[in-house]
């Protein structure tokens, strides 16, 4: 039995829901998104109230109802207030600088790294070892944030890297004679 899918979702002043067969659209003042959920659930809208419904004695259609729940309610937040992962860069020399939509990273490679930011998103650099990575879409914003760590991921001695705000490393002895 789905515990998530049976917690209702409120939603905020300004967001608009549009439910079109199997396909929810949300929009916001962030932006839109779009989802198109398993045929086997149902989503229902009653005073400002989003709630998830599925046959119970079907094992998939509780799974899909508790995925369905979850996705939603990541729609609403972003559209509403957005999201965002903050990363920054440990070591000698590594600078990040964010011109339009390309961000240009130097990680100790013999050249810089320029990634080509997707559309939806926006990274900033608030200092040259911070890099804050907003957007409308949860899987959107991780997906770039793990692809910029993935550049340079942090080591266990030194401690050196691309590694999120909050991440912790594991640091390593050096070996002994």
């Amino acid at each position: 039995m789905s515990r998530i899918a049976k917690a209702p979702i409120s939603i905020p002043s300004g967001v608009d829901i549009k439910l079109d067969g199997n396909n929810v659209t949300i929009k916001g003042s962030k932006g839109q998104l779009s989802f198109d959920f398993n045929p086997s659930i149902s989503i229902n809208i009653t005073d400002n109230v989003i709630s998830i419904e599925w046959k119970r004695d079907d094992k998939s259609a509780t799974a899909q109802a508790g995925t369905a729940r979850a996705i939603v309610n990541n729609m609403v937040i972003g559209v509403s207030a957005g999201f965002e992962k903050k990363l920054t860069l440990i070591g000698v020399g590594y600078r990040a600088q964010a011109k339009e939509n390309v961000l240009s990273l130097t990680l100790g490679f013999s050249h810089p790294v320029d990634f080509e930011v997707p559309l939806g998103i926006s990274v900033e650099t608030p200092t040259q070892t911070e890099i804050v990575v907003k957007g409308s879409d949860k899987q959107q914003v991780g997906q770039v944030a793990a692809k910029i760590r993935a550049y340079r991921p942090p080591e266990p001695y030194k401690g050196k890297g691309v590694r999120y705000a909050d991440e912790y490393v594991v640091r390593k002895e050096a070996k002994k004679k």
